[in-house]
């Protein structure tokens, strides 16, 4: 669930961020200027301070105020539509809903139309493939999970959308909902080639690479965070695998709270999934065995039972170790959707 900062700076506009912030599509925090504040809300009195401290912080970020009070706040922190979040800005009286950034990678648009629909409000979405209707690259590798490896790429694909010319489309994983701007045909200038390999199948080739690798990972009680990345590192090279396509990493539940581990899933913002012994075991798959580890832990391999189990999937690099740590792979299954949306 997409994690978003409200902002309000004055009675009216705190009433509509608890509007805001009860609904069930956001988990949201409500900032509220200290003279118009309520017990639910984290105060602020300076909002180019409070801008600066959250910008990088949450996936979204609300503001219930003026159109140029937004922008000239926002404005010393952009940087990258890849990197740069959501930004919205509603109205004091929830009358139009205005996505400022990020309006596709960041899911701003989507945002914002789920936002109108929840206030009644118009929301007054302006990117050009949006307002035609047409095929967004950007939107669709975000709402799939798809790493887009070249900006400008990206940029061409979607002006020669708006220009009309049919885009040619390459995939590794079968997908659904192909719209009308998109075409199967490999006789086309521009196209979008989805996988993991080199391939380059029109003179414009867009590649978009599934994240969807899930990591398991074992270790000695103690390992540090050096021992676990210089391995997972050392294994994704030899197999081929860039750690951008990493989305998750599990591990068995007695380990949890391993510091190197933990360390290791916060530097690459990894989500950390855990598994008891028996769920493990329960597992199905063709699995290396050692009967220390079961000794010791109760299930015979951790690291690639529980990359399958988290991964719903099949290993793609199997056990390796070193240094006291364990690691394998598994790709999540993938079924692209073209109508899928951010939300």
């Amino acid at each position: 669930m997409m994690r978003a900062a409200v902002i309000s700076l004055t009675e009216s506009g705190r009433a509509l961020s608890l509007r805001i912030a009860n609904s069930d599509f956001i988990s949201a925090e409500r900032f509220c200027l200290q003279s118009h504040s309520d017990f639910g809300s984290r105060c602020f009195n300076d909002l180019g301070g409070l801008v600066s401290d959250i910008f990088p912080k949450y996936d979204a970020l609300i503001f219930v105020c003026a159109c140029g009070i937004a922008v000239r706040t926002i404005a010393p922190h952009i940087q990258s539509k890849s990197t740069d979040p959501a930004v919205i800005v509603t109205d004091e009286g929830g009358r139009f809903v205005i996505p400022l950034l990020s309006g596709h990678i960041g899911g701003a648009n989507a945002l914002a139309v789920r936002l109108a629909e929840l206030l009644g409000a118009q929301a007054a979405v302006t990117t050009a493939t949006d307002t035609g209707g047409h095929f967004s690259p950007d939107s669709f590798a975000a709402a799939n999970g798809l790493i887009i490896t070249d900006m400008n790429k990206a940029k061409a694909v979607a002006a020669a959308v708006l220009e009309g010319e049919k885009i040619g489309l390459v995939s590794e994983y079968d997908y659904v909902g192909l719209p009308k701007d998109i075409t199967a045909d490999t006789d086309c200038k521009t196209g979008l080639y989805i996988g993991s390999s080199d391939k380059s199948p029109f003179e414009v080739t867009l590649k978009l690479v599934p994240q969807n690798i899930v990591l398991g990972i074992g270790c000695k009680r103690g390992t540090d965070f050096s021992a676990v990345d210089i391995l997972v590192r050392m294994a994704l090279h030899t197999a081929r695998i860039p750690m951008e396509r990493v989305s998750q990493v599990a591990t068995i539940d007695i380990k949890k709270n391993e510091q190197g581990l933990l360390e290791f899933c916060q530097k690459y913002g990894f989500e950390l999934r855990t598994y008891t012994a028996r769920e493990l075991m329960e597992t199905a798959g063709d699995f290396s065995s050692s009967m220390f580890v079961k000794k010791v832990t109760g299930v015979d391999n951790v690291c690639e039972r529980s990359a399958v189990k988290c991964s719903g999937g099949k290993l793609i690099l199997r056990k390796k170790a070193a240094n006291g740590v364990t690691v394998a792979a598994a790709e999540k299954p993938l079924i692209l959707d073209f109508e899928r949306k951010m939300l």
